[in-house]
This record gives C-alpha cells, sequence and structure tokens, in this order.
C-alpha cells in the first residue's frame, strides 16, 4: 500500500506532512508535523512545530533531516496510509491531513492550453452544460488549439490579442493565458485544505464540476521555492462560467481543496528542473461504474514554476509564513458521461486519484460541500494545541 501512495524513491525522498495523532504517552490528541522515515512515520513537531519554522529555515532540507535524526521512534507507515484510504478509518491511527498549517493557499489559473480553452468555453456558455459541445467548435475554429505556441506577454501575444479583439473572440482568460500576467487567486485560507483520503466537496446545487489535478509548489517567505506536493483545485464549472466575479464561490468551499500526500523537499535527488518535466495521471471511477483517465505532462505549462512563483511573492506582496502555489491544471475533463454531448460531471463517491512518480498519490472521495467533515480547528486551535504540549512558538 505504502508503495502506491508514496514517491517511487521514496527511500531516497525528503518527505514531510502533517497528521492528527490520537492521544498517547500522556500527549493530547491533535496535529502534529511528521516525516517518512524510512517505512516509519515520526512526530518532528519538538524541532518544527509548524510547516512554517521549516519554510523559515537557511537550509530546509538540513533541517527536516536533523529533525527526524532527533524524533521519538516512530509509527509503522503502511497501517498509517492503508487506514487514510478506508472509507470507515480508525481513529486510534494517525490521519494524515493536509501538509500545510500557517500558509494561505494560492492558485493559478489558465496556464495549460487544454485547461485555457475551456475555461473560455465556460465563459461563453454562461456555465451551461449543454451547450459547452457547440461552444466548444466555434472556439477552436477561431483561435485554434495551437496557443502552447504562443510565450505569454510576448510580441506574438500582442499580435493575437489584437486579432481576436478584431474577430470579437478576445475573453478575459486569454488576457491572463497569454497576456504579461498570471491570474493568481486565493483557494483557501490556512488549515482549510483537506489531506489524503478525507473527501472532497462540490457544492451541492452545482451541476457541472471537474477535478483539477495539479502540482503545488511550496514557497519559503523569502520567494525560495523549496519543494512540492499535489493538489486538486476543485473546480465548479457552471458557477465560474456565469461570472467569472463568482471565482470565490467556484473556488472557496469546505473540502474543496485538497493537498498532499506529502511536501517532498527539493535537495540533490529533486529539483525544480525535475518538477518541470514531472508527468501527471488522472483516474476518476466512479460508483455508476464510469472510469476517467488522463495523463499529461508538466512540460506543457504555458508559464515556468520559478516565473508563477515570483508573480506570487515578490516585492509588492509578502507572506511571512510562506505560500502554497498551485499551477494550473492540464486536465479539462470533456469526455461524456452518460448522454452524449453533456461531457463529464463529478457524481457523489467518485474517487479521483492524482498520481506523479517523484511525489506520490492523492486520492479523495467526491461528496457535497454541506455533507464533507466541517472546518473546525483553525490556527487558534493550533497553537492552543501546541501549548498544551508544551512546544513554544
Amino acid at each position: 500500500m505504502s508503495h502506491a501512495i508514496l514517491p517511487t524513491d521514496a527511500d531516497r525522498a525528503l518527505l514531510v506532512g502533517r497528521a492528527w495523532l490520537p492521544q498517547r504517552d500522556g500527549q493530547p490528541a491533535g496535529p502534529a508535523m511528521v516525516a517518512v522515515a524510512g517505512d516509519t512515520l515520526v512526530d518532528i513537531t519538538p524541532s518544527l512545530p509548524t510547516l512554517a519554522h521549516l519554510l523559515m529555515a537557511v537550509d530546509p532540507a538540513a533541517s527536516l533531516r536533523a529533525a527526524v535524526a532527533a524524533a521519538a521512534p516512530g509509527l509503522p507507515l503502511a497501517p498509517i496510509l492503508a487506514n487514510a484510504l478506508a472509507e470507515e478509518r480508525d481513529r486510534s491511527l494517525p490521519v494524515l491531513l493536509a501538509p500545510a498549517d500557517l500558509q494561505p493557499i494560492k492558485a493559478s489559473g489558465v496556464t495549460f492550453v487544454a485547461s485555457l480553452l475551456e475555461r473560455v468555453i465556460e465563459e461563453q456558455a454562461r456555465g451551461d452544460l449543454a451547450r459547452a459541445a457547440s461552444i466548444r467548435a466555434e472556439v477552436t475554429a477561431v483561435i485554434g488549439d495551437d496557443l502552447a505556441k504562443v510565450r505569454p506577454g510576448s510580441a506574438q501575444a500582442a499580435e493575437l490579442k489584437a486579432l481576436l479583439i478584431a474577430k470579437g473572440a478576445w475573453s478575459q482568460y486569454l488576457e491572463v493565458g497569454i497576456g504579461p500576467d498570471a491570474e493568481i487567486f486565493t483557494k483557501c485560507p490556512p488549515m482549510a485544505a483537506v489531506g489524503l483520503g478525507a473527501e472532497v466537496g462540490v457544492l451541492a446545487t452545482s451541476h457541472w464540476n471537474n477535478p483539477e489535478p495539479e502540482v503545488v509548489l511550496v514557497i519559503a517567505p523569502t520567494g525560495q521555492v523549496v519543494g512540492a506536493t499535489l493538489g486538486n483545485d476543485v473546480n465548479l464549472r457552471d458557477v465560474e462560467g456565469r461570472s467569472a466575479l463568482l471565482l470565490g464561490k467556484a473556488k472557496d468551499n469546505t473540502a474543496s481543496c485538497a493537498l498532499g500526500p506529502f511536501i517532498r523537499l527539493f535537495d540533490d535527488r529533486f529539483s525544480i528542473a525535475d518538477l518541470r518535466q514531472a508527468e501527471l495521471t488522472m483516474t476518476v471511477a466512479g460508483p455508476d461504474g464510469f472510469t476517467l483517465h488522463g495523463a499529461s505532462s508538466m512540460a506543457r505549462i504555458s508559464r515556468d514554476p520559478l516565473d508563477l512563483a515570483a508573480q506570487c511573492l515578490g516585492p509588492s506582496h509578502q507572506y511571512p509564513d510562506g505560500v502554497l502555489l498551485f499551477l494550473g491544471t492540464m486536465f479539462a475533463p470533456t469526455q461524456d458521461r452518460g448522454e452524449v454531448g453533456k461531457g463529464f460531471t463529478h457524481q457523489i463517491g467518485d474517487v479521483v486519484s492524482i498520481a506523479t512518480p517523484s511525489l506520490g498519490t492523492l486520492v479523495n472521495r467526491v461528496t457535497t460541500c454541506d455533507q464533507a467533515e466541517p472546518w473546525t480547528f483553525g490556527l487558534r486551535a493550533l497553537f492552543q494545541h501546541l501549548a498544551a504540549r508544551g512546544i513554544a512558538v
């Protein structure tokens, strides 16, 4: 089981995350910083109380190694990973959480051609799934499907913009897709994301939605990218399609953001160069027997990950505890699920798996936001818990 969730080279990877630990050895139940140490999961909270402490280190990789070396013996990892994927979890075992705490979760939009075209289609369809197929054909006929060759912000992009305006085909999504400024928005506040095996939520009123598998950068307060994880930026296409001003309603809801299974820190075995070439796969397995498979590559991204990081955090915008940044989805599911021409939308009970060899596999089951586990444990509760453990922050 652990080999299906962890990176293929997990024995050489620096993997850090968070878990809810049950009460034991006189310690109260609650969240902890954890790391993978061989075939065990160790509590590194005494050395690194929060992810922010790790991100503020001069050398995060060295700090993590030191924290693991100082940690008490851990618990077997395989049962914890198996329990994460169980429909009924054993609460006597640690439960993996999203591997972020004090960090806002930001996201980049329309950074891949496939998703760019689908955003334009959503806009033209005004959120109406039934119109999507015919509009997709019309949009592709006008702007083509080879925008990947256009470098955002370039003279060629400006010429294309002028041409499309003349044709009456310009879109706000094309503006951020090939214009100089990337779309960077807030996906969810600190502590709101869910982790491996948790349910992810779509609004009960949404009838056109899909998963958005993405690579997520982990950025230190200095702006340095120090690692990465996987994420599901759940998307409500009918809501955002009605109006871009509904982006918050479409994106930030209970359990609508998943991260994990762990953050992998950069070191001499894993770097931004590896991330740029990462191959992602996605599988949706539905309770109705429907199965969707997809595969794509980070090499298709239109903006370099470091450029997106610089547009997120810099001289004009700081994050003193660090920030996580979704890089945009390379998947835009259009496969019919049922009636021809109606495309894809989630059903309750769908199991979404997002994987890449260097980061592992993130698995979540779909429910509605009102039925997902409510978000009740925030920053105040985190600090109270650390104080109860006698850990100064």
